[in-house]
């Protein structure tokens, strides 16, 4: 069970990341498509698993993940340097595609409900 300590560091980091992301990474493939899902950190606060969701299409997802390997050591000080930890886990990004499965699923429950036969209260 997490406690709520490594909650609110797994959230700050989130806000952090994010941030640093958007204002101050340089990399035309990390920008606007990337949104962080949610971070796990280890038990003894060394790695942190960053899952990201990426719009677009494989190639832009693949060039994206190459961007966040690439930035990752200058987000990580970013990261030390604006949370004032001294020691500042080391990060891995995962995609997550539940936000692509969950539009996919939606589209499923939309199809069904369309091709859905009336209800009718006449009993002949």
């Amino acid at each position: 069970m997490q406690n709520q300590r490594t909650r609110r560091i797994e959230e700050e980091i989130r806000k952090s990341l994010s941030r640093i992301m958007l204002e101050q990474v340089k990399d035309p493939r990390v920008g606007e498509l990337v949104s962080i899902v949610r971070v796990e950190l280890t038990k003894d606060l060394s790695f942190a698993k960053i899952h990201v969701s990426i719009f677009g299409d494989e190639m832009e997802k693949a060039n994206a993940m190459q961007g966040l390997i690439k930035a990752s050591g200058y987000m990580r000080k970013e990261l030390g340097a604006e949370l004032k930890i001294r020691h500042v886990p080391k990060i891995q990004f995962k995609l997550d595609s539940s936000i692509e499965h969950s539009i996919a699923i939606a589209g499923i429950f939309k199809k069904l409900s369309q091709n859905k036969p009336e209800d009718t209260n006449d009993p002949s």
